[in-house]
């Protein structure tokens, strides 16, 4: 969260200016509530070791406990208090229901007053926490509330209640909502209606921030549509009248509130709507007559604990002068705990508050209470058998007596003392963490209600002493947030981040607090941390940046304190700061010693100078070490070149100039101070240029710019370009790209137009000559990169150009190349640079489109390019043939003859054609707008034809520009018969394509037959199965648009084509394929079935002159086939048409019978012999079954006559079950347990029924279930009529044994193998459904 600058004193006054801006960040109310629940539970979770170890008192749980009546009826005694004086000798069985308010909870020196009172006031903490707490008045709200006073007689603020709006009432009866950027949103009621209910005395927002209950000083409640703004309720009969409303809340059901009254009675409030009415049914849960209540609270929960189970019980906390209860609004009233004060001040308030917490990984939540000055606090969880378990954690004892208590977190609480003094606690080490003193406030007290003067005053003087402190309706928590109302402000307050309470401390000069409240917080040993999550490691690396920079300003502070300044023995001496930070690998705190120490910048350098510099004159490789610290002394070097100070804050203006001559007269020192004899010239530039040319010449770049240009200035910037000129290029250590850097640094500084550098241009001259013409060919890319930035840079002005294009040519600069002759827009040679550069050379075709579709070129330019690219266009056809196709039909669509043309190899010309016309390609070009002529399209068909045959087909059915005639002469041409056959069938002429097909397919045949006998050329007889299929897919393509004749003249001809070497062959033909062509031909009589009638086929078989003269044998396998398939199929059909009736005529059968009324055989129970109707002492059901045996369920329950199928208990009759215990039942028991059986039915009826008639029988089970009886009686009808398997017989009649016929009827089979199910003597095939029998 944002924060706005502090007071000077936080504990004496509140912060008086705060913007809007900080406060739309810090009041995102829905956003704080996620936040603050989560890091609550997880800090919860964390920190599970640090929880309390002392002995923890469980509750007892009691058999009977008490109920509301019992409470109210007892005797309070005042003058004697609860003392437990050894709680681990509580003994549960001892306790009875009539003790159990009083052994509840109770601590043994909770009476002792007198002393507590003595006891000291802890210590100020500001300097172990710092501040905690950040307040902030809420302006817009506070002007507004003084506004309505003055301009439409609001009144005074009465009651604030805040969720994602704040709703303030006023003395007046006046509602003002405001939103989170604290605009009026809604003004609730009238002042005319509040001169009749009085002031508003409680308000209460439901979780949805839909409605509004507001509660008045003269007893009404009104409820609101927040959203629109309308008045949804007005209740005046939900509590006694003459009462003040005291508090009016919602709880987790939105149709569900509690209101307590002056009486001190607590009322549940139950919203309905009926018929479009809106309602309000009221319940008393508490009677002020024997004990005033004066504080509720419902337990609430946060969305993400919705679903724990707690919450369904609906608790409620209740505070009433002499007791708290704890009691459970659902699923029925129960009392689940009471807890009596013991001796207190009577003038104390009573404070309430539920809080959700993580104990021992478990979360559940904790309420807190007290009276006076001891806090308590109770661990409420569910046990296993779903009762309220209840825990006393450690108490709180405290010096001054409370008037308010807030969780703020599930560890922080914020105490409101009798003298408006706010106290931070710690809840776990119950540790004071500061004290704000809030009385500016000027808090709004709810006395007059307690007192209920606006009814005349009927309240007890003991309810009216406790309203002098009463502030409930005043303070108000939401999302970490609390609120407090004031009589003309609303201020709110909420926890500090830990980065504010640390900047908090250093603007009051605490530095040392400050160190100490971050190592807190870097040690995990702070409270009330906020903005700290996450991983351990990742939370102590933010601190530990805060840490240093505390460190940072903690040195700067004492360097302008210590005596001597400047004198490096005194600093040591003194501090001995740059030695530990050396040891410690401290390298900014000790450059930061020594410039802002001693106004020293040379011996960091030199300090560093002397780790990187060794490694880098023997050409090792430095370590992670060793690159961090150069790294470090670059940006160093950087920032007093730029009168900077590192590594924060800027140096000093008078000391600026002097800084910049000392670093540039060390950088250019001839030698080191410690130089040895074989030491080489300039070491520290030298060093740095081996270290990272690029950046120190970006540091110089950065330096030049900011020199001035007086003549000291163009002195230091010649001379040290002259040493750079001299170390680099009189020395061949440095790689190309090193030298690159330093011309291209050179080239940049000579371009700038107030330039007063001098350059040697024959150095030039000399670096194009080293990377273009080098000793090897080595960094080939590195080296053109080099000399393309620097052209770029502004270097193409030191060289000659047609001198350096030749020499780029000749090195293969390619890129040098482009850069040349694009600057004089000679854009078609750039075309040869990308095709002879094999790393760039797929970019051309981008380069080509970019030139002609780009505006901006002439069209000589666009024309020259086309040219190029047409001259070199077998080469892009070769490198890309779709992108060249692309950039063809793209930009000249009308001349792809010509690019036709000058394709002379036919292969490329092949693939070029294919991109350009076959959609499949995936070129990006409008195939509708590509005008392309047929005989282009035929061309590419023939080269398709030479180069891909087996293509063709699938190619053909893609395409759409190409002419029949000229395409099937093609084909034929090529002798593609298929394709042929393709053609002809496209162009309507299907008995020509059957004819191509026919043919081929006779051809292969013949080449089957005159195979040899030992001849086995599968792929020939996978070749002759395919052009069967083939042929078969032709016909049945065509045959639904052709007349029997023609569907004839397809079919037969080739029924006889596949018959024919059928009937050449004799016994001394090859075997080999002779099942195959059975199968063959047993397919095309399959598939022209579907066209051609059976007697149609077997009378064009049987009249075939082979066939007539006695030779039937040879085709029987075939005509048997077909009657086989025929039989089949028609057998099939019949049994579907069977089993469909059956199962339909089993299911009518099931269904009447599970749905058919009982009638019981006696009217009285067979277990216990008493008639129904008189068994009236006790809610009793009456169970009848199917068998017509009645009983009582509690006497079926007695005999434990239940089944468990499927996780469901079910009754079982205890007659039937009993006579059948041997057999029967274990029988259907087990049945039961393998899932055959469902839930026997049962019907019941209430056994208390009116005297007249007899009792109306209902159904206990919605859906009908048999009964063991009834499932008996079924399985011995299907075993009645239970035949053959309709599997079996089905499987034994498609049966065709090794090619013979299948007769089901027929004879007996030989062998023992077989035994088939016809020749069974009980065998029946029933065909109807037996008749249904009357019972």
């Amino acid at each position: 969260m944002e924060s706005e600058p502090d007071p000077e004193n936080v504990e004496q006054s509140f912060c008086a200016k705060t913007t809007d801006e900080e406060l739309n960040k810090s009041f995102n109310l829905e956003a704080s509530l996620s936040k603050f629940s989560y890091i609550d539970l997880d800090k919860e979770l964390e920190f599970k070791n640090d929880l309390i170890d002392d002995k923890e008192f469980d509750i007892p749980q009691v058999d009977t406990p008490p109920t509301l009546e019992s409470i109210l009826n007892e005797t309070d005694d005042e003058d004697e208090s609860f003392v437990l004086e050894d709680p681990t000798l509580l003994n549960i069985d001892t306790i009875d229901s009539h003790s159990y308010d009083t052994s509840s909870v109770a601590s043994s020196d909770s009476g002792d007053r007198t002393n507590l009172k003595r006891k000291k006031k802890l210590p100020d903490s500001f300097s172990l926490h710092g501040s905690v707490m950040r307040h902030s008045l809420l302006k817009g709200i506070s002007a507004q509330i003084v506004s309505a006073a003055d301009k439409v007689n609001a009144g005074l603020p009465t009651a604030i209640a805040v969720s994602s709006l704040i709703a303030v009432g006023t003395s007046h009866g006046l509602a003002l909502i405001f939103d989170q950027n604290q605009a009026l949103r809604l003004c609730l009621g009238s002042t005319g209606v509040g001169g009749q209910y009085g002031a508003i005395s409680a308000l209460s927002i439901n979780n949805d921030c839909s409605r509004l209950l507001c509660g008045f000083a003269k007893g009404q409640i009104t409820m609101w549509d927040l959203a629109s703004g309308k008045l949804l309720r007005s209740i005046t009969d939900a509590h006694p009248p003459g009462t003040a409303i005291l508090h009016i809340k919602f709880t987790d059901d939105p149709t569900l509130a509690i209101c307590n009254d002056s009486g001190g009675s607590v009322f549940e409030l139950t919203f309905k709507r009926v018929m479009g009415v809106r309602t309000c049914e009221s319940r008393c849960l508490f009677s002020g007559s024997k004990g005033e209540v004066c504080c509720i609270e419902p337990l609430h929960s946060k969305p993400e604990l919705k679903d724990h189970p707690i919450t369904q019980f609906s608790l409620l906390a209740m505070a009433s002068l002499t007791k708290i209860l704890v009691i459970g609004l659902k699923p029925s009233l129960k009392v689940w705990m009471t807890f009596p004060y013991g001796r207190m001040d009577p003038s104390s308030v009573p404070l309430l508050a539920w809080h959700f917490v993580a104990v021992h990984n478990f979360v559940n939540p904790m309420l807190a209470f007290c009276r006076g000055d001891v806090v308590h606090f109770l661990l409420v969880k569910r046990d296993e058998s779903g009762a309220i378990h209840v825990t006393k954690q450690k108490h709180l004892h405290l010096y001054y007596d409370l008037i308010n208590f807030t969780w703020i977190n599930s560890r922080t609480i914020v105490l409101l003392d009798s003298v408006e003094k706010l106290h931070v606690i710690d809840r776990q080490t119950q540790e004071e963490l500061e004290t704000v003193e809030i009385s500016e406030v000027q808090l709004v007290y709810n006395s007059s209600h307690f007192k209920s003067l606006a009814t005349g005053g009927n309240v007890s003087q003991a309810l009216a002493l406790v309203g002098e402190k009463a502030c409930y309706q005043s303070i108000s928590s939401f999302g970490g947030q609390i609120f407090y109302l004031g009589t003309k402000s609303v201020y709110v307050m909420m926890l500090r981040s830990w980065r504010e309470r640390v900047d908090h401390l250093l603007k009051q000069d605490c530095l040392t607090e400050a160190l100490a409240l971050a190592w807190s917080f870097h040690e995990g040993k702070a409270k009330a941390v906020v903005g700290l999550s996450g991983d351990a490691s990742k939370r102590k690396a933010i601190v530990a940046d805060r840490m240093v920079e505390i460190l940072f300003h903690y040195a700067d502070r004492a360097l302008k304190k210590c005596p001597d300044q400047g004198k490096i023995q005194v600093m040591e001496q003194h501090f001995q700061i740059v030695l530990m930070c050396w040891e410690n690998r401290l390298y900014d705190a000790m450059i930061y010693v020594y410039n802002r120490g001693m106004n020293d910048f040379i011996s960091p350098m030199e300090k560093l100078f002397r780790i990187i510099a060794p490694p880098l004159n023997a050409g090792k490789t430095l370590t992670d070490e060793q690159v961090v610290m150069g790294n470090k002394l670059l940006v160093y070097i950087s920032c007093c070149l730029a009168g900077r100070a590192y590594p924060l804050g800027d140096i000093p203006e008078d000391l600026v100039p002097l800084v910049k001559n000392q670093v540039f007269e060390f950088l250019i020192r001839l030698h080191s101070t410690e130089a040895s004899s074989e030491e080489e010239i300039y070491p520290y530039v030298r060093t740095l240029l081996h270290f990272d040319t690029r950046e120190f010449l970006n540091v110089l770049a950065l330096t030049f710019e900011d020199f001035k240009n007086d003549k000291q200035a163009v002195e230091y910037q010649q001379r040290i370009v002259d040493i750079l000129l001299k170390v680099m290029v009189e020395n061949s250590d440095f790689t190309p790209s090193q030298v690159g850097c330093l011309f291209t640094f050179l080239a940049r500084q000579l371009a700038k137009p107030d330039n007063t550098l001098f350059v040697n241009r024959t150095l030039f001259d000399q670096v194009l000559e080293f990377l273009c013409s080098p000793d090897d060919d080595s960094r080939h890319s590195e080296r053109q990169q080099v000399l393309l930035e620097l052209l770029q840079a502004g270097g193409i002005v030191q060289f000659e150009e047609n001198r350096l294009i030749r020499m780029a040519e000749k090195a293969e600069f390619y890129q040098i190349c482009e850069f040349m002759y694009e600057r004089e827009h000679q854009y078609d040679k750039i075309i040869d640079c990308y095709l002879r550069d094999p790393l760039r050379e797929e970019e051309v075709f981008n380069y080509i489109h970019n030139i002609l579709s780009i505006p901006g070129h002439s069209a000589e330019e666009k024309q020259s390019v086309w040219q190029k690219a047409m001259d070199h266009i077998e080469e892009l056809v070769s490198l890309k043939p779709c992108k060249a196709a692309e950039l063809v039909a793209t930009h000249f669509s009308e001349q792809i003859e010509t690019v036709i043309k000058k394709l002379q190899n036919q292969v490329l010309l092949f693939k070029f054609l294919r991109s350009l016309l076959d959609p499949r390609e995936g070129i990006h070009v409008n195939q509708e707008l590509l005008q392309v002529s047929p005989c282009i399209t035929e061309q590419y068909i023939e080269l398709l034809c030479q180069f891909s045959p087996n293509q063709v087909i699938e190619t053909l059915q893609v395409l759409e520009c190409y002419r029949l005639d000229e395409t099937i002469q093609i084909s034929q041409k090529y002798q593609l018969p298929e394709v042929t056959a393709y053609l002809l069938e496209k162009k309507g002429d299907i008995h020509g394509a059957f004819l191509i097909m026919l043919k081929r397919l006779q051809s292969k045949l013949q080449e089957i037959m005159h195979q040899g006998e030992n001849t086995k050329d599968v792929p020939s007889l996978k070749d002759v199965e395919e052009t069967t299929v083939e042929t078969i897919a032709l016909c049945q393509r065509n045959s639904h648009n052709l007349n029997q004749q023609q569907r004839e003249a397809l079919w037969f001809p080739l029924l006889e084509a596949m018959m024919a070497p059928q009937k050449l062959s004799s016994s001394a033909a090859p075997y080999l394929h002779s099942e195959a062509l059975k199968s063959m031909t047993m397919q095309v009589l399959n598939s022209m079935a579907a066209f051609i009638a059976l007697p149609s086929i077997l009378q064009r078989i049987l009249q075939d002159p082979v066939y007539g003269k006695g030779k039937l044998g040879e085709i029987q396998g075939l005509i048997l086939g077909m009657l086989d398939t025929f039989n089949y199929e028609t057998l099939l059909e019949t049994t579907t048409s069977l089993l469909n009736q059956d199962l339909h005529w089993s299911l009518c059968n099931l269904r009447a019978s599970v749905t058919r009324g009982l009638n019981p055989k006696q009217d009285y129970c067979s277990i216990c012999l008493q008639q129904y109707k008189r068994r009236q002492e006790m809610a009793d059901e009456i169970i009848v079954f199917s068998c017509g045996h009645l009983y009582h369920s509690f006497c079926l329950q007695n005999k434990e006559c239940t089944v468990e199928i499927e996780g469901q208990t079910r009754w079982t009759c205890y007659k039937c079950s009993s006579s059948n215990k041997a057999g029967k039942l274990s029988e259907n028991s087990s049945e039961i347990k393998k899932g055959r059986i469902t839930p026997s039915q049962v019907k019941m009826s209430p056994s208390c029924h009116p005297s007249k008639g007899d009792p109306t029988i209902k159904k206990a089970i919605s859906e009908p279930v048999l009964d063991p009886q009834q499932i008996q009686a079924f399985d011995q009808l299907c075993h009645l009529y239970r035949g053959s398997s309709r599997l079996a017989l089905l499987t034994e009649l498609s049966q065709n044994r090794s090619g013979e016929s299948c007769r089901p009827f027929g004879g007996s089979q030989s062998g023992p193998a077989f035994n088939s199910i016809f020749q069974k003597e009980n065998f029946q095939l029933q065909l109807i459904p037996p008749p249904v029998t009357e019972d």
